[in-house]
C-alpha cells in the first residue's frame, strides 16, 4: 500500500473555506496589534537602521536560524531547540498547504508520498517530541526551579499554557487519525510516526465513530488554538518571536561601542541627552519589544552581582513601560538615579544579550542630561575631577606641566623636540601622574627601548582622553579635550599612535574618528605582539604561575583576547584562568567613568574581581589597564588579599625578561 495520507481526512474539503476565513481574521488582527505598536516606537527619534539592507538581512536570518545568540547552557539549548522543533513544524505545515491547495488541486501532482512521505512524517512527530519536552522542560525552570531574578508573569502562563495545549492536541489528532485508519490499514506506514503511534494505542477499544468524532472535535479544537496564538502575538511577550529577529537587522553596524557624538552647537537642540521618551531613539524603545527578560544580561551585571540598584534587563523594562503609560514619567524616575550611576559601561549586558538589545547607549544618554542640563553628578568627587580635568588636562588635579615628569630619565622625547620617532606612545592620566602606572610607563618604553623602537611622548601638551567623563556624561568637556588632542597629535604628522591605556584606545580608535581624527592606532599588546613575531623583540622566557584579567574596554570593546595572552606565555607565564574570563570576564568596576567616583552602594567590585583571581591560586594577577590595576591594588587591600596577590601589568612583566 502507498505510503501516504488524506491530508483533510474525516473533515472534508468544506473546512477550507471556513479555516481560511478565519486564518484571514488572525492574521489581520496580528497585523493590526502590531501597526499599534509602530505608534509606540516613533515615539522616539529617527535613526537609521535599514543601511546595507540586504547585508543586515542576511545576518539577520543567519543569527535566527542558528539560533547563535541564544544557545547557552541551560535554558538557551533547550530554547534553541523548541525554535527548531517548532520551525520544522512549521515547515511541515506549509508543505501539506502546497499540496493540498496548490499542486493536488491545479496540477493533480501529490508529493507527499513514498519515501518522503515516511521521512516527512518521522521528522514532524520528532520536531514535536522535541519541542514538547523542551517546553516541558522551560516549564519546569520557570515554575518549579525558578532561578533568582526570573520574573514571571501573566504572558508567561499564556506563552507555556498556549504552546504546550497546541503541541498536545496535535499528538491527539494524529493518535485517533491513525486509530482510525493506519493501525487497521497500513500498520508498517505507523512506525514512521512514533508518538503518534504510541497515542494511537490509547484509543484502541474506541468504535470507528467515536475517533471519528474526536478527530473532528481535536482537529477544530487545534485549529483555534493555533488562530488563538496567532492572533495574541503582538499583544503578550509572543511578539518577541517576530521582535527579536528583527533586531538582529536592526543592530548597530558601526565601530564596537562607539557612542553617537553629539552636535553641541545644533542650535535648535532644546536640550541633550534624554529626559523623556522622545529624547530616546525608535530603536531604543523598540529594544524593549525585543527583550525577552531571560535575565542574562542581569546575571553578567557587575553592578547588579555587587548588591547595587541597576539591573540592565528591568532598565529596559521601564524604559518600555515609560513609553506605554498614558502619563509618561521621566527616564531618570523610571530607571531610578542610582541604577543609572551605578553602570560601568562594562558591555557584559550587550555582548550575552540573544535579542541584541543596546543597554549602554540608553544609560550614557540619560547620565548625558543628568550632567550637562541639570549640573548632577553621581558625587562631589566626580565633579571636582570635572573641575581638575578642565583645568589641568587630568581629574587627578595634578599640574599639566608636570605630565612629562615620570619619563624625564627614561630618555623618551617629547615631540616638541623635534626628534623623529616611530611611534607616539598617548601615555594616559594614570600612567602619567599615578606612582604604580608611572612604573607601567617605565616598562613599556624599556621594551620598546630593546625593540629598536624610537618613542615619542606629547608630555604636558597631552590631555586627558576626556573618555571616563564622558561616560559619566559630560559630552561638552570630552569633546573640548579631544580637539585639543587631535590638533595636537595631527599638528606633529603622527603616523601611529600607540596607549597602554584600553580606555585612551577605545576612544582614539573610534569615537575621536567622528571628530576628524585618522591617525593609526593600537594598544600596545597588540603592538608588542607583532614586534615578538618578528624577532625585534627579544624576550626570556622564565616561567611563573599567574592568571588574567581581560579588561572590558581591550576585550568586550575590541575582541582582542589573544595577543595579551601570547605576551605573558612568551615570557614564560602560565595562566589559570579565572572562571569569568575573555568575553565573560568580570569588570573591575572602573568603566563608566566609574573610575572617578566612590563606591557607596552594595559590595566593591574590584574586591568581587580579586577574590576571584585569587580563587585560582595564582598569586600573580596580571592586566593591561591602568584602571584596572589601580582598581586591583585598592581590591586586595579590601578583600584582605595583600601577601597572597599582587598586580602586575603586561610590560612590567615583559621588562622584568628582556632578551639579549
Amino acid at each position: 500500500m502507498e505510503a501516504t495520507r488524506e491530508i483533510y481526512w474525516n473533515v472534508g474539503h468544506g473546512a477550507m473555506w471556513p479555516m481560511y476565513l478565519f486564518t484571514v481574521v488572525a492574521l489581520a488582527i496580528c497585523a493590526y496589534g502590531f501597526y499599534r505598536r509602530l505608534s509606540l516606537y516613533r515615539l522616539g527619534k529617527p535613526l537609521n537602521r535599514t543601511d546595507s539592507l540586504s547585508d543586515r538581512l542576511k545576518v539577520g536570518l543567519k543569527e535566527m536560524l542558528s539560533q547563535s545568540r541564544v544557545l547557552q547552557k541551560g535554558a538557551g539549548v533547550a530554547h534553541g531547540l523548541f525554535f527548531w522543533g517548532f520551525l520544522l513544524l512549521l515547515v511541515g505545515t506549509g508543505l501539506i498547504f502546497v499540496q493540498a491547495d496548490l499542486t493536488d488541486p491545479i496540477f493533480g501532482y501529490r508529493f507527499l508520498t513514498g519515501g518522503f512521505y515516511k521521512l516527512f512524517s518521522l521528522s514532524l512527530d520528532v520536531a514535536g517530541l522535541i519541542a514538547l519536552l523542551m517546553m516541558a522542560g522551560l516549564f519546569v525552570r520557570r515554575y518549579l526551579i525558578r532561578p533568582e531574578g526570573l520574573t514571571t508573569s501573566r504572558d508567561d502562563a499564556i506563552m507555556h499554557g498556549l504552546l504546550f495545549t497546541i503541541l498536545v492536541s496535535g499528538f491527539l489528532i494524529e493518535g485517533a487519525r491513525m486509530a482510525a485508519t493506519e493501525l487497521q490499514t497500513n500498520p508498517g506506514l505507523a512506525i514512521f510516526s512514533p508518538v503518534g503511534l504510541l497515542v494511537a494505542k490509547a484509543f484502541t477499544g474506541l468504535d470507528q465513530s467515536t475517533l471519528e468524532g474526536w478527530h473532528q472535535g481535536l482537529w477544530w479544537g487545534h485549529l483555534f488554538l493555533v488562530l488563538g496564538f496567532i492572533a495574541s502575538i503582538p499583544f503578550t511577550r509572543f511578539r518577541h518571536i517576530f521582535t527579536t529577529p528583527a533586531n538582529y537587522i536592526f543592530a548597530d553596524r558601526g565601530p564596537k561601542g562607539a557612542l553617537v557624538t553629539l552636535d553641541l552647537e545644533d542650535e535648535s537642540a532644546e536640550s541633550f541627552g534624554a529626559a523623556e521618551i522622545s529624547d530616546l531613539t525608535w530603536k531604543d524603545i523598540y529594544d524593549s519589544d525585543a527583550c525577552t527578560k531571560c535575565k542574562r544580561c542581569q546575571d553578567r551585571c557587575p553592578a547588579h552581582n555587587t548588591e547595587k540598584p541597576l539591573s540592565p534587563m528591568e532598565a529596559i523594562s521601564r524604559i518600555g513601560e515609560t513609553a506605554l503609560a498614558s502619563s509618561p514619567t521621566g527616564l531618570v524616575e523610571a530607571v531610578g538615579q542610582d541604577a543609572i550611576w551605578s553602570c560601568t559601561t562594562c558591555r557584559a549586558c550587550q555582548e550575552i544579550c540573544p535579542a541584541a538589545v543596546e543597554h549602554v547607549g540608553k544609560i550614557v544618554d540619560i547620565r548625558r542630561n543628568l550632567v550637562l542640563m541639570e549640573g548632577e553628578f553621581p558625587g562631589e568627587e566626580v565633579m571636582a575631577a570635572a573641575d581638575n580635568t578642565e583645568v589641568n588636562g587630568n581629574p587627578l588635579g595634578l599640574a599639566f606641566a608636570s605630565r612629562g615628569d615620570w619619563a624625564e630619565e627614561t630618555g623618551a622625547v617629547t615631540l616638541s623636540e623635534g626628534a623623529e620617532v616611530d611611534i607616539l606612545y598617548f601615555v594616559g592620566c594614570y600612567a602619567s601622574f599615578d606612582r604604580r602606572n608611572i612604573e607601567v610607563a617605565k616598562s613599556f618604553l624599556k621594551v620598546c627601548e630593546a625593540a629598536g623602537v624610537r618613542v615619542g611622548i606629547l608630555g604636558q601638551e597631552e590631555k586627558c582622553c576626556g573618555e571616563p567623563l564622558r561616560k559619566i556624561g559630560n559630552e561638552y568637556l570630552y569633546q573640548s579635550l579631544a580637539a585639543e588632542n587631535i590638533e595636537t597629535i595631527k599638528g606633529y604628522g603622527v603616523k601611529k599612535v600607540v596607549t597602554s591605556c584600553p580606555h585612551c584606545f577605545n576612544t582614539l580608535s573610534k569615537d575621536y574618528r567622528d571628530l576628524g581624527f585618522d591617525v593609526d592606532t593600537e594598544h600596545y599588546t597588540v603592538f608588542l605582539q607583532r614586534l615578538v613575531e618578528e624577532g625585534r623583540l627579544k624576550v626570556d622566557a622564565e616561567e611563573f604561575g599567574c592568571t588574567y584579567h581581560d579588561s572590558c574596554y581591550l576585550g568586550r570593546y575590541n575582541d582582542i583576547y589573544a595577543a595579551p595572552r601570547s605576551l605573558v606565555e612568551a615570557a614564560g607565564g602560565t595562566i589559570s584562568e579565572m572562571g569569568s574570563s575573555g568575553v565573560e570576564s568580570f569588570c573591575c568596576g572602573a568603566g563608566g567613568g566609574r573610575i572617578l567616583a566612590e563606591e557607596k552602594l552594595g559590595s566593591r567590585i574590584s574586591e568581587k574581581r580579586a577574590q576571584m583571581a585569587a580563587d585560582t591560586g595564582s598569586d600573580v594577577l596580571v592586566s593591561n589597564c591602568p584602571f584596572c590595576l589601580t582598581m586591583f591594588e585598592d581590591g586586595i587591600k579590601g578583600a584582605d588579599l595583600e601577601g597572597k596577590l599582587t598586580t602586575k601589568d603586561i610590560a612590567e612583566v615583559l621588562a622584568e625578561r628582556i632578551g639579549g
